[in-house]
């Protein structure tokens, strides 16, 4: 038992030993084959690095050589630039030189003309002497001659130039102001379209408010109602307003529209002739007597053209006819003032022999534009004559409409004779109202200030008021100079007094010789 353990445990000594020696063969071989392998690693690196060298040091140079040639490229572009601006500075240095020689001609020539010149003003200085000379020995011959010194002869030299300019002074104004007058007209009218039918104070007092006359004082308490709610439904449903003050046994009504001033009195009236006064009865009694009044204007506006004899104008131009008869101008109802014109453009156009239906439909609308230029922007000439083309009137009836205050151009002869019929009607004797005193007043002050001109003889107001004729001594006033006197009369006029329209100031000169037969 002993030799065999004894025998394996050397069978296993020699195989262990045996494995170790195989071990180290083994591990031997691998690294002799690792060193190769980094042998042959590390030269092929070297090899490598040896073709990376040659080739770094090829592409060097060939950078160099590519850089030095675009470094010859360059020089010689630069070369050949300063070579250009070498030629362009020496071109410029020869035409400088050829102007310097230029100027030099110039200069020798301006030197020599300088010369003549002061030469030509030595010969001027001299004759320039001799002319004094001569007009000094000429001035003592002529005092001589004409027993004048020469501050005298300068005096009368200026009066008389004097003279002359102021009488040519005054035709140039005269003749200035003729060619104005058109457009200047133009302008006046313009500006007194505006302010006809504008009220002084106390006619707009008058004509602003109706009266209503009570049967007793105790009615003023049933207007007025509990509250005051009466008086307030008949401000608010016809827009008027209402004064109850102490005049005994009246109510006032105040507004500016004629037509609703018109349709509260009546209502009014109404109301106190049945009694039964309250907010409801107020609303239906004031509508049924609008309804009223409507009627009222129809029938005038109808009334008017019947009368006329005028056919085919539209209804809602008959119905502003009608208006017209609530409507005044300084006093004058329009709606009479329309027909005048109409009948007096009538009889202009068949005394002249042009169309007289024409005339008299034109005279009859010229105002139309009143009957709503309180709701409407502008003169009421244009606000007529659009209401005309809007409503289908001709052409002519149009213009004439327009026309009549200057602010269209006239086209026709009918035109014409409207402004003329529409100036008659407003300028006769009574057509316009003005309180009696006031207008003696006027009238006398306007005489007034012409007479306080030295000139004058003696003034005359005539066309009540609208000219001032004024007779001038003839022998302080020559005739360049009436034009000026008028002219100042005018200004004073105007700075002084107050007038509506305008005054026409006609100064007359005349020089009479008398002489007897015997």
């Amino acid at each position: 038992m002993e030799f065999i353990l004894i025998a394996a445990i050397g069978g296993i000594v020699i195989g262990a030993f045996a494995g170790f020696y195989y071990q180290k063969n083994i591990t031997q071989k691998s690294m002799g084959a690792a060193a190769q392998t980094a042998e042959a690693i590390v030269k092929n690196a070297r090899q490598e690095a040896a073709t990376l060298r040659k080739e770094a040091e090829v592409e060097s140079k060939e950078l160099l050589i590519k850089t030095r040639q675009e470094a010859e490229r360059d020089l010689k572009e630069r070369k050949k630039e300063l070579s250009q601006i070498e030629n362009r500075l020496l071109s410029k240095e020869g035409n400088i030189d050829k102007k310097l020689d230029s100027l030099d001609q110039k200069e020798e020539r301006l030197n020599q003309k300088e010369n003549a010149i002061q030469a030509r003003e030595n010969d001027l200085e001299e004759k320039s002497r001799e002319l004094e000379h001569g007009l000094e020995r000429q001035r003592q011959e002529l005092e001589r001659i004409s027993g004048l010194t020469q501050e005298a002869a300068k005096q009368m030299l200026m009066e008389q130039m004097l003279h002359e300019a102021r009488v040519e002074s005054a035709k140039q104004a005269k003749q200035i102001e003729e060619e104005a007058l058109e457009e200047a007209e133009r302008k006046a009218k313009k500006y007194i379209s505006t302010a006809i039918g504008r009220l002084s104070s106390d006619t707009v007092s008058e004509m602003t408010v109706s009266v209503v006359d009570l049967p007793n004082d105790e009615m003023k308490g049933r207007i007025i109602g509990r509250e005051g709610r009466n008086i307030r439904a008949l401000e608010d449903v016809t827009g008027i307003n209402l004064i109850i003050d102490d005049t005994p046994e009246a109510v006032i009504l105040s507004g500016y529209d004629a037509i609703k001033r018109e349709v509260a009195r009546l209502s009014l009236e109404k109301l106190i002739t049945d009694g039964r006064i309250h907010p409801a009865r107020i609303e239906e009694v004031v509508e049924k007597t609008r309804k009223e009044v409507d009627r009222t204007i129809k029938e005038a506006g109808e009334s008017a053209i019947f009368e006329l004899g005028i056919n085919n104008i539209h209804p809602e131009l008959v119905r502003l006819i009608g208006r017209l008869k609530y409507r005044t101008s300084y006093g004058q109802n329009i709606y009479k003032h329309s027909i005048e014109v109409a009948y007096i453009c009538g009889i202009l156009a068949a005394e002249l022999g042009v169309n007289v239906q024409v005339a008299k439909r034109a005279g009859l609308l010229h105002d139309i534009g009143k009957a709503v230029d309180h709701e409407v922007e502008g003169s009421h000439a244009i606000i007529g004559a659009d209401l005309a083309k809007k409503y289908g009137e001709k052409p002519e009836i149009v213009n004439a409409i327009g026309a009549h205050h200057g602010e269209m151009e006239m086209d026709s002869v009918e035109a014409v004779l409207v402004q003329a019929g529409d100036a008659i009607s407003a300028a006769r004797p009574g057509a316009r109202r003005e309180v009696l005193e006031n207008y003696i007043k006027r009238l006398k002050k306007l005489e007034e200030i012409a007479d306080s001109f030295d000139e004058v003889e003696k003034a005359f107001a005539i066309q009540a008021g609208r000219e001032v004729r004024i007779i001038v001594k003839s022998e302080q006033v020559n005739d360049s100079q009436v034009h000026l006197l008028s002219k100042d009369i005018s200004k004073k006029i105007e700075s002084e007094l107050t007038y509506p329209g305008q005054i026409k100031v006609t100064v007359i000169r005349e020089t009479r010789a008398v002489e007897y037969a015997r």
